[in-house]
């Protein structure tokens, strides 16, 4: 079985509170982007004791059996049984990018774990294992655009606001530690959420929308900030960081044609929305 996970960007990032089991309240707006990396799996042709991993692509950085495919595997396994496996991941969403590529690769594993083997694992139960694995990862049991509250799990549909838009992705190469990222925010309530913000209209966003983790990820990488500078000189109607970054989107009415060819060489998707 082939699957394919999907990005996400940030429309927004507010961190509105420290929490006494160690993480944030946010408030974001979760929105599904067309790159996707590629997961197969089968069942193990030869006898098993384990589930067999192998990942291609863009590097991840850990050993495939520490790779949150298997972690989201194992999880299911605590519960339900189904036959070892042979998995092979194709990685084209960066690492730590700000753009849940290993959340959408648990998560997909997961539906797709219970939908082949016939598990019968209900809503409710899914989404509590996938919270377990990321707090990102219940938006990716269905990928539909959302507002999202608490650690980033408790989920709000809202319309395909950027449906019509053109959008191009710039990933830097750089890092972001996401940890380093919260210890250095100042949480605090916005005036407004997101879910009212996200509703007005597109030009009025680049005043009023904001995420957090920019202040740091600019000072720490300043071409974070370049991009989004530059990508406003190309005619965006709105641009903002992704996440704990390092990716940074631009949101245009068109095709733009005057893109920096500096910044080009660093986009890593663009298209209709």
């Amino acid at each position: 079985m082939i699957v394919f996970p999907k990005a996400k960007i940030n429309l927004g990032l507010q961190i509105t509170g420290r929490r006494n089991d160690g993480f944030h309240n946010i408030e974001t707006v979760f929105y599904p982007v067309n790159l996707y990396d590629a997961l197969e799996f089968v069942i193990s042709p030869e006898p098993s004791a384990s589930d067999i991993l192998t990942v291609t692509g863009i590097a991840v950085g850990v050993k495939p059996e520490e790779n949150i495919v298997i972690k989201a595997i194992s999880k299911l396994r605590e519960k339900y049984s189904f036959p070892w496996l042979k998995i092979h991941l194709h990685k084209v969403i960066p690492q730590g990018a700000g753009l849940g590529g290993g959340s959408s690769d648990a998560a997909c594993i997961l539906k797709s774990l219970n939908r082949h083997f016939e598990l019968a694992i209900g809503e409710t139960e899914i989404m509590s294992i996938a919270l377990e694995i990321g707090s990102d990862c219940p938006f990716f049991i269905y990928g539909d655009p959302a507002f999202a509250s608490g650690r980033g799990e408790i989920l709000e549909p809202i319309n395909p606001v950027l449906s019509g838009y053109y959008l191009i992705l710039v990933n830097p190469g750089v890092g972001i530690n996401t940890g380093e990222a919260y210890r250095n925010c100042r949480p605090a309530v916005p005036a407004e959420n997101l879910l009212q913000l996200a509703s007005r209209d597109i030009k009025e966003w680049k005043e009023l929308i904001i995420n957090d983790f920019e202040d740091f990820a600019f000072k720490k990488h300043p071409v974070i900030g370049k991009i989004k500078d530059d990508l406003y000189r190309s005619g965006a109607l709105f641009s903002l960081m992704s996440g704990s970054g390092s990716s940074v989107y631009g949101i245009f009415s068109g095709k733009p044609g005057n893109i920096p060819g500096w910044l080009n060489d660093m986009v890593i998707w663009q298209g209709e929305m």
